[in-house]
């Protein structure tokens, strides 16, 4: 409203709070209609699970999905032969992925032109690739384009050949990611010091550029562990069988999918620690940064 005499002759004006509405019959707040909605979710969820429970046939689940029997009998070559076998391929694959990714990601940052287009390319194409095409072309394409060449160490050396030529080209991203991430003062303060960029990239970037990305690479490390399961296209004997392959012979053998879960269980032996791990490293690292 205007107050016609304000001092100094002019107007004054003066606002006033009008009163709150009055919630309207009936209405809800926001909290309640969010607690209503939650409740109805959490009540569908129990539903369902009344339903699984009560219409389930317990006794045929339990015969072909955890037969007690079954499972006794793979051990213990489920876990020195498929296990032990998952382990290698992923730890041989991880450490030539780890030692590529390096190798293409100075290459990527390299001054020299080549060095890059190359690194690119590299990167771009086994990135876009399925893995399983990789697997074949180590398995049968570089025998029939090289006759009489053996890679070294037969399944595993295939096996770590074909995850190491998929992890690298995503690993040399990661790297990239963390040398660049490595404040620029680091390098300038190196090399006032005297040191070459060689030697200031290997003492002072690269440990850094690592402990930045230690929790994206221990992801990329339990996607190699599943995806060693491919490794069943290379024609492998059973002493170099890996858990998928363990399981799908041994189910196929007793016309049963216990093996199977028995396998899926040892995967996660291997990976739930894994993911810990990399989700304990992230938290250290935020924590960190503050």
């Amino acid at each position: 409203m205007d107050r016609p005499h304000a001092p100094g002759g002019g107007r004054q004006r003066i606002v006033t709070a009008e009163p709150a509405k009055a919630a309207a019959p009936g209405g809800m707040s926001r909290r309640r209609r969010r607690q209503l909605s939650l409740g109805g979710q959490y009540g569908l969820v129990i539903v369902v699970v009344v339903l699984v429970i009560v219409l389930a046939d317990w006794s045929t689940l339990q015969h072909n999905f955890a037969n007690w029997d079954i499972a006794k009998g793979l051990f213990p070559e489920v876990i020195t032969v498929g296990l032990r076998n998952t382990a290698v391929y992923t730890a041989v694959g991880f450490g030539l992925g780890l030692g590529g990714g390096l190798l293409i990601a100075l290459m990527r940052l390299s001054s020299v032109p080549p060095y890059r287009a190359f690194a690119t390319a590299y990167i771009e194409v086994f990135r876009g690739l399925p893995l399983l095409l990789i697997f074949i072309f180590v398995g049968v394409g570089v025998p029939l384009a090289f006759p009489g060449t053996n890679i070294p160490g037969g399944a595993v050396g295939q096996a770590g050949l074909s995850l190491g030529l998929a992890a690298a080209a995503y690993m040399a991203e990661t790297i990239r990611a963390g040398i660049v991430a490595v404040p620029k003062g680091q390098m300038e303060a190196a090399r006032s010091l005297g040191m070459s960029y060689p030697r200031a990239m290997w003492s002072i970037i690269i440990p850094q550029a690592f402990r930045i990305i230690i929790p994206p690479l221990t992801n990329q490390l339990v996607l190699l562990c599943k995806d060693s399961s491919l490794v069943l296209f290379l024609g492998i004997t059973l002493e170099e069988r890996e858990l998928t392959k363990f399981g799908r012979d041994l189910a196929g053998q007793v016309g049963n999918t216990t093996p199977i879960i028995v396998a899926g269980i040892c995967y996660l032996l291997i990976t739930i620690p894994l993911s810990l791990l990399a989700r304990r490293l992230e938290a250290r690292q935020a924590r960190g940064q503050r």
